[in-house]
């Protein structure tokens, strides 16, 4: 039976803390899945629901990117695929009645939980400047609001439009095509905060931004380097991957900073013999320094070319370029800095050379451990350096795979949702509809709230996602968007980004995955492409939470034609109808898009080319594989201070909190820990169950601090700890980047911890470790 949401915000002031497991899903999985699912869906829908996930003729789930294989398991979802359908599928609703009852201020001082567990988005709402509610508004006056505002701008490039990687195929090309022609290339996006490093990384490097294995390939690997990346909680149907291809004699390394119970056993739920005992996956943990990636696959690579018969050398001349620069470099590697930087021993680097020496057919995975550093972008170049060397590259299982965290992030980096445009598809994109783009680039992430903070940007569009709650520095981040003439977001749920406004706000309800989209022409599908870039379809079925929602494509297309009126080229209300003549166009204007629309129709869609996997082709400047030779970097550690890394709980998706619970790591009932190495914590004089604030430090002397973290003893690398996002935003400067990508550098924080006065919790001392239960205070209080 679905339950009413939580009438205020839990208590999450005494975080119970517990031993971490060491298995990820299995029975608690399936229990956590059906308990969330029925809270928010009830039973009968549950299972109707549930049933079409990830299926051939089904919706893509609204979670992760990772791919399906062309047999599907009937239950073909994760725990947290659930979570994220259960919280769009839910029969909670916030109507207008409910914006009556809060003003936006009292809203702006509840948890991200609490809004997000209000249920679905009914109706177009509007704050009005100096307002303090929002108000229902219909949709025409609400693109008349749009279009005054726009119309105001003394150039496009004063909008902002930013996406969010639940945006469809279809929705993101009519999107970055409305942008462009209204005159600007400020499309950022999320990727611009994820892995925008592994795009400009292998753009170099390979000549295609995006891996080069399908799921097949890790079928077949002998050796799985899963690095910066914990699967179990955010990718958790890769373990399924990853099992079998331990089945098939794979062995893995697991590089991270914290131990992660996914990667040390899978319980897979799927089967007996899983949910009893599981599969051990990790044959050799590597417990890394924070930000010392680059310096271990330099040290590799050096012992590579020092080992007689290691380098497939008739793949380096063949196919790569750079090759003796890139090897005095490594040559000079030096074991005892790279020690130093990664805080590993030279036995367990050595034991990882012999596995390494071992496998002919070698994958490396890796996610925002990876991506989210000052120097990320030589780190990946590192691990292209070194798969290049042994050939494993354009060979059937071997290659690189960053991992993509959102549905369809690739998808829209594909579709042209991008601040740098190449020249390619700017001129195709004028070749087809007949007007000049902007050649100019446009702001990513970082530039844009910049644009905002600086009075540069007046209006600011989201196509989905929770802005201000995914950005660095949040309370830059915050002033910025406060600055702005209008914000509008296209959302299906409440989320932060809708109480910090501008002087004028909109939110405009869309429809979810699960739901069906009916248009004149009939009903509609959209398409997604997964983290190995295979294009499939995506049916809802639900009927729409609210008569009053509209479709993505029929949001952009309705704005445009508001916004551009009669002048505008493109046939706005043709493609509302029928998002089949949006695929003939993206079919003539995106490469591999060929004969769109037939192929999306075959059960499990296609596969989009990919020149160094397919052909050993590498379309670069040089016209092959470049090895680089950047210096190895790592991050400098002050005495006193502990290198901070923002991660997911286990109860979260990106920014979105499912719960308080993190069962993997032993946390229940509260999100504001920090995870510190008990050695770190006693030299520091910090007990177990203290309460400190966390304090950065970073070279414009700025105090950013986030408050009232409880200690936990836990085992991380020295000098390194982690808490989670987005509570820890706060500590990321602005300014602090990956050089190239300019990704906020959120996995290397340098901070201090600052003991507070004895922390008394609500309900009596909080402190000490327990066995944890079933059900958190978070849950319980979901039926108050």
């Amino acid at each position: 039976m679905a339950t009413k949401p939580p009438k205020g915000d839990p208590v999450q002031d005494a975080p119970q803390v517990a031993e971490p497991g060491h298995a990820a899903a299995g029975l608690p999985a399936v229990g956590r899945t059906l308990r969330v699912a029925q809270r928010q869906m009830g039973v009968r829908r549950t299972a109707l629901t549930l049933l079409r996930v990830n299926q051939k003729d089904g919706f893509d789930c609204p979670g992760c990117a990772w791919p399906e294989g062309d047999h599907r398991h009937r239950a073909e979802f994760c725990e947290n695929g659930a979570k994220a359908v259960a919280e769009e599928a839910t029969l909670r609703r916030v109507t207008p009645e409910f914006f009556a009852a809060h003003p936006v201020a009292d809203l702006a001082g509840r948890s991200g939980y609490w809004l997000g567990q209000q249920g679905r988005l009914t109706h177009p709402m509007y704050l009005a400047e100096d307002g303090t509610h929002y108000e229902p508004v219909g949709w025409d006056r609400a693109f008349d609001i749009i279009a005054e505002e726009i119309a105001a701008l003394a150039s496009p490039d004063e909008a902002v439009f930013y996406t969010s990687g639940r945006t469809s195929n279809e929705a993101a090309f009519l999107y970055q095509l409305f942008a462009r022609e209204l005159g600007t290339n400020n499309l950022p996006d999320c990727s611009n905060m994820c892995h925008e490093s592994s795009g400009s990384a292998l753009s170099e490097t390979i000549g295609v931004g995006k891996g080069s294995v399908l799921l097949e390939d890790l079928h077949r690997a002998e050796l799985i380097i899963v690095a910066g990346q914990n699967p179990g909680t955010n990718h958790p149907r890769m373990l399924t991957a990853l099992e079998k291809a331990k089945a098939n004699g794979a062995r893995i390394i697991s590089v991270n900073p914290l131990p992660e119970a996914g990667l040390e056993r899978f319980k897979n739920p799927q089967t007996a013999w899983g949910m009893l005992k599981g599969a051990a996956l990790t044959d050799l943990f590597l417990q890394i320094r924070i930000g010392g990636d680059q310096a271990l696959f330099r040290l590799l690579n050096k012992l590579i070319l020092e080992t007689e018969g290691a380098v497939d050398e008739e793949f380096v001349r063949e196919h790569t370029h750079g090759f003796e620069e890139f090897a005095q470099a490594a040559r000079a590697a030096d074991w005892e800095d790279t020690l130093a930087a990664t805080g590993l021993t030279r036995a367990e680097i050595e034991r990882a050379l012999g596995m390494v020496l071992a496998s002919r057919r070698t994958v490396v995975c890796w996610a925002m451990g990876l991506t989210q550093h000052k120097h990320s972008v030589p780190t990946i170049r590192e691990v292209v350096n070194f798969l290049l060397l042994r050939g494993d590259i354009g060979r059937p299982g071997a290659g690189v795979c960053p991992v993509r965290g959102h549905s369809n992030v690739q998808g829209d980096r594909t579709m042209g949702i991008f601040e740098r445009p190449a020249p390619a598809f700017l001129d195709a994109l004028e070749k087809e509809f007949g007007f000049a783009p902007p050649r100019g680039h446009g702001f990513d992430v970082v530039r844009a709230i910049r644009a905002l903070r600086d009075g540069e940007a007046k209006v600011f569009f989201a196509m989905g996602g929770n802005f201000v709650s995914a950005s660095p520095d949040t309370a830059v981040t915050e002033a910025a968007v406060r600055r702005a003439r209008l914000t509008v977001h296209v959302s299906t749920k409440l989320n932060r980004s809708h109480v910090v406004t501008g002087a004028r706000a909109l939110i405009l309800p869309t429809l979810g995955r699960t739901e069906r989209d009916v248009q004149d022409g009939g009903e509609q599908f959209v398409t997604v492409e997964d983290s190995m870039g295979m294009v499939h379809a995506s049916r809802g079925r639900l009927e729409p939470a609210s008569r009053h929602l509209l479709s993505e494509p029929a949001i952009v297309c309705r704005l445009a034609r508001r916004v551009l009126g009669a002048d505008s080229k493109v046939p706005w209300e043709e493609f509302e109808k029928d998002y089949g003549r949006v695929r003939d166009r993206i079919a003539r204007v995106v490469p591999g898009f060929e004969d769109f629309n037939a192929r999306v129709a075959r059960p499990g869609g296609f596969v989009l080319p990919h020149a160094p996997r397919d052909e050993r082709r590498f379309p670069t400047a040089t016209g092959r594989a470049n090895f680089t030779a950047a210096p190895v970097e790592y991050p400098e550690l002050p005495a006193g201070r502990l290198l901070l890394q923002t991660l997911r709980s286990h109860d979260q998706y990106n920014t979105t909190i499912y719960g308080l619970d993190d069962r993997y790591r032993g946390i229940t009932g509260g999100r504001r820990v920090v995870l510190v190495n008990p050695e770190d914590a006693r030299a520091l004089g910090v007990a177990d169950g203290a309460y400190v604030d966390l304090v950065s430090e970073w070279r414009d002397g700025v105090e950013r601090r986030a408050p009232g973290f409880r200690v936990v003893h836990y085992p991380t690398a020295r000098g390194c700890a982690a808490a989670y996002y987005p509570e820890t935003n706060v500590l990321v400067p602005l300014d602090a980047t990956a050089d190239t990508s300019n990704t906020p550098a959120s996995k290397s924080v340098v901070v201090r911890l600052e003991q507070t006065p004895a922390h008394e919790p609500a309900g009596g001392p909080g402190g000490g470790r327990r066995q944890a239960g079933p059900e958190s205070r978070l849950e319980q209080s979901a039926t108050d």
